[in-house]
């Protein structure tokens, strides 16, 4: 019945795309519409431009629209353009302006052109699209946005003439007009009006000056899907869903038998173990130790630098909460594209407020270290993480400004992030961290020998790096599949719906990450190594050194991104998305470790 209702779940997310809590704004004929802009960005670059950069014409009075913090952290910023249409009121050709470019902006322009920036803009909150044909010419497609230009034939042409499509359609009830659709068709004319088309398009040379006249025609045209499904345009042209199927349900599949042959094996090897030594000793009073059973006055030591430790495993938890919420409210429908910035925004404010569970489990894991300073140790989870992101998003960030992009956070931004962190999560940690360290600490079955015992030399494959390399192999099979859907959305400037299918990725990385720790540190502990805790930890967060492998290799053979800055900024975003990535699947399998740990040890009897 279970698996029923997540099916009946998936093929609806995939199917179909609702907004929730968005009413249509409806409008009367005649009525006056503005069409905005939010940004200009490539696929080969990772370096967005405000609308203003570009030498268009600007509107009578130039008007600057707030945004929320996921628009401002994604480079997006909305103004206002020279076009403006009319409800029902078909629109000629009409000329907009006549602009004189000068040299360096017709370079600029050429370089734009080059590599292929799209412009965004968006009527009624929906983005303009451009309708091109699959390579068989059987489906229709649409992409976000329309070119500044082309290049043919080593000759840089740029488009000056734009023929809006607007879509709509009429409310059952009131008789007004919704918007269903927006479509742009772009041309290149040449000449001082560019609604004469003599055939010859508008070339731009380098190093010389132009006159460029821009125009704009509109047309209505009634559509046939309803406000609701208005998006299933772009959502449809996004990724293909056979494919994303097909693949889901072979990882599901392989992750599945590996999972269930994995916990078979030390489900048997345990029961073996412990009913051999339990049946030891009662047969034979002088019979020797060995094996983990051996371990048991040094298996709960506390860890060296158990400050830096609970440190982790409080980001971990305060991370995998925060994705789990933003995943959660995305299959709700709660945080939709068309609320854009919606989901940055959300992760951003759902972690700072999450502090108080990281500091939960950080302040009682420290207390059953039997730490003492606990004020420290709180400073240091609230800070560990969110300063190295903070230290690199900042370098990052000056690169961004050093090329003018408007994916620099301005630095009034920046302070009001900062006085969140340091007014709400900052705060909550220790509030968490306070109440975990008053709590009970975790009990143990054993209890810790004052004088530790030696540990034997290790293979080699037990060391920490090779078995961070074996151990990350199993979850990161769980996951590559829907990385090249999320890293395609990131970088290549699509949109990502499909969080239904996300989630069960989710739950399934849990479950491997969980099941390898576990493996691991069975094998560590019949070696006789009782230093489990830093190695339970780093054995799940190998998973995040293939992260970042992938993302170079998706780099290589996926993506055409050109300029120093812009490799700079995807390997630094990439190895924060890894670092990240690795945090949360360290913890828990820190935690399946330690729960494992606590039930062998209180399983066997020891006098």
């Amino acid at each position: 019945m279970l698996l029923a209702v997540l099916f009946a779940l998936l093929c609806g997310t995939a199917s179909s795309f609702y907004i929730p809590l968005i009413a249509p704004v409806e409008y009367s004929r005649g009525q006056s519409i503005e069409i905005k802009s939010t940004q200009v960005e490539s696929v080969h670059t990772e370096l967005p431009f405000s609308y203003r950069k570009l030498p268009y014409c600007l509107p009578a009075k130039e008007i600057n629209y707030a945004e929320n913090l996921g628009e401002v952290l994604h480079g997006s910023r909305i103004v206002n353009t020279a076009y403006s249409v009319n409800v029902m009121q078909t629109t000629p050709c009409t000329k907009v302006c006549e602009v004189d470019l000068p040299a360096k902006d017709v370079n600029n322009l050429i370089d734009l052109i080059e590599k292929d920036y799209d412009v965004h803009l968006i009527l009624d909150n929906l983005p303009v699209a451009r309708k091109y044909s699959s390579p068989d010419g059987k489906i229709e497609l649409y992409h976000r946005g329309h070119k500044v230009g082309q290049v043919y034939q080593n000759n840089v042409y740029l488009y000056n003439n734009f023929h809006f499509k607007i879509k709509y359609h009429v409310g059952s009830i009131t008789g007004k007009f919704r918007i269903t659709g927006f479509e742009v068709e772009s041309n290149s004319h040449a000449g001082t009006d560019s609604c004469t088309k003599d055939g010859t398009p508008l070339q731009l040379i380098k190093d010389q000056a132009t006159k460029v006249s821009f125009s704009y025609s509109v047309e209505w045209e009634e559509g046939t899907i309803a406000w609701a499904s208005r998006w299933d345009t772009y959502l449809t042209s996004a990724t293909n869903s056979q494919i994303h199927w097909f693949s889901i349900i072979n990882s599901l599949i392989i992750v599945l038998f590996l999972s269930g042959l994995l916990a078979m094996i030390m489900v048997r090897a345990l029961r073996r173990d412990i009913a051999a030594y339990n049946l030891d000793e009662e047969m034979d009073d002088t019979y020797e130790e060995t094996g983990w059973k051996l371990l048991h006055g040094d298996v709960m030591r506390p860890p060296n630098y158990c400050a830096n430790l609970v440190a982790l495993i409080g980001s971990g938890v305060q991370i995998g909460a925060t994705a789990l919420a933003c995943i959660v409210l995305s299959v709700l429908g709660m945080l939709s594209p068309a609320s854009r910035g919606s989901l940055i925004g959300a992760a951003v404010s759902l972690f700072f407020f999450f502090g108080i569970i990281g500091g939960y489990y950080s302040g009682r894991l420290y207390r059953t270290f039997k730490g003492m300073a606990w004020k420290r140790t709180a400073f240091l989870t609230s800070t560990l993480y969110p300063g190295l992101i903070s230290s690199a998003c900042f370098i990052l960030n000056f690169l961004l400004w050093h090329a003018g992009s408007s994916g620099a956070v301005p630095f009034s931004y920046m302070c009001a992030l900062l006085a969140f962190w340091v007014c709400v999560s900052l705060p909550l940690v220790f509030i968490g961290f306070f109440f975990g360290f008053r709590k009970q600490p975790y009990e143990y079955s054993v209890r810790t020998n004052k004088i530790p015992r030696p540990i034997p030399s290790q293979l080699w494959y037990m060391r920490t790096m090779p078995s961070m390399l074996l151990a990350g192999i199993l979850p990161f099979g769980a996951v590559f599949i829907e990385l090249y859907f999320i890293f395609s959305a990131i970088w290549e400037n699509q949109i990502y719906t499909l969080f239904s299918f996300l989630f069960l990725v989710y739950v399934i990385l849990v479950i491997c990450c969980a099941e390898i720790a576990v493996v691991i540190v069975y094998f560590q502990l019949c070696t006789e190594n009782y230093r489990w805790w830093w190695k339970s930890f780093f054995c799940a967060a190998g998973t995040g050194l293939y992260v970042f492998a992938y993302g170079i290799f998706f780099y290589y053979t996926k993506l055409e991104i050109v300029g120093f800055t812009s490799t700079v900024l995807y390997l630094g975003y990439t190895a924060l998305m890894s670092i990240t990535f690795g945090i949360f699947t360290g913890a828990v399998g820190f935690f399946a470790s330690f729960m494992f740990v606590r039930y062998v040890y209180s399983a066997v009897k020891i006098d």
